[in-house]
């Protein structure tokens, strides 16, 4: 397998100005290229985001919103030698999906583009558009760290097979986290290079259901639930982002109150923390920081995350709990409202 990183990702939403506005102005990225009047690419540092709408009633596009919503419909991967990759994925029981691209969980599909070729979908002519720049001004981000994955009950191990055999992503880690009454099953897979790295999760439907069976069901079955962005420094990434409008997750006072005696030293000031409702979890390597955003899509298909490592390798697994306990109150808040 030849598979090295994610050259893009493409939205698909019927709302474009405002999922570009949303991704310019609050998380920083720069839009380098248009192809015709459907589809804009943004970039900031090495991360691409393609922003594509329907170009008329009825077209596929349309019937991927109508069914899914807003969300991810394509995480490209770059490739040494594309035409092998894509037929041993095909030969893996990959499903080809039109040109180069394969399809992968849910409506998901992997378009597969040659290693450092341009980091746009290469079925359309596109063309420049505003500043072809690197990090934008208010956030940087040094990588897309991973893509979360939210699947049906029953099929985590079936797809971390799936993507081992077509894409050569081997398991990473695996792990079973229990909150409450509900419960989640995950494995991490990644391609050698470390360019990457998708979280697989799926609800155990021995328990009650929550947030994770709330996604699948608004999405229609499996789909990317987040992307978490890499960034140097997280505090300050937030202190603007917040500053300038975008709302995250909050979490409480007393989720900081034992972060000490938890986790031990940290470069970053407890106080710091508090004040961003930034989270903190460490394993054997290091410690990593992260905080989500709201979904700011309707029927909640999608969210990001920012995320600073001082050398750890995991995902924040002992923070769940705590992401769950937000969500939560997210959706209660959303409830209440709508009564």
């Amino acid at each position: 397998m030849a598979i090295e990183s994610i050259p893009y990702v493409e939205l698909f939403t019927d709302e474009p100005v405002e999922a570009r506005h949303y991704l310019a102005e609050h998380l920083g990225f720069r839009p380098f290229a248009a192809a015709g009047e459907t589809s804009v690419a943004l970039r900031n540092g090495p991360v691409v985001v393609v922003v594509t709408a329907p170009s008329r009633s009825g077209d596929p596009i349309e019937r991927y919103l109508e069914a899914h919503g807003s969300g991810i419909a394509d995480v490209a991967m770059s490739s040494t030698d594309v035409g092998g990759d894509r037929a041993r994925a095909i030969a893996a029981g990959a499903t080809p999906a039109g040109g180069t691209a394969v399809g992968g969980f849910g409506p998901v599909r992997h378009t597969l583009v040659a290693a450092h070729a341009e980091p746009l979908p290469p079925d359309r002519g596109w063309q420049p558009a505003g500043p072809a720049a690197g990090p934008g001004g208010s956030l940087a981000i040094r990588a897309l760290d991973h893509v979360a994955v939210c699947l049906p009950g029953g099929t985590l191990q079936s797809t971390a097979d799936f993507y081992g055999a077509a894409l050569g992503l081997g398991r990473y880690s695996s792990e079973y986290i229990e909150v409450g009454t509900q419960a989640m099953d995950s494995v991490v897979v990644r391609s050698s290079s470390g360019g990457v790295t998708f979280t697989l999760i799926e609800p155990d439907e021995t328990h009650t259901a929550g947030q994770i069976d709330e996604f699948l069901r608004n999405h229609g079955g499996a789909g990317v639930q987040h992307l978490a962005f890499l960034v140097e420094d997280i505090v300050t990434a937030v202190r603007r982002a917040t500053a300038g409008g975008l709302p995250f997750l909050s979490t409480p006072d007393s989720y900081y109150e034992m972060l000490t005696s938890r986790l031990g030293h940290l470069a970053e000031s407890i106080d710091d923390l508090r004040e961003t409702n930034v989270l903190a979890d460490r394993d054997e390597w290091g410690y990593l920081l992260q905080i989500f955003t709201r979904s700011p899509y309707p029927r909640r298909t999608l969210f990001f995350e920012l995320i600073q490592r001082h050398d750890a390798r995991g995902f924040g697994s002992a923070n769940i709990k705590a992401l769950y306990e937000a969500v939560e109150r997210d959706r209660a808040r959303d409830a209440a409202r709508a009564r």
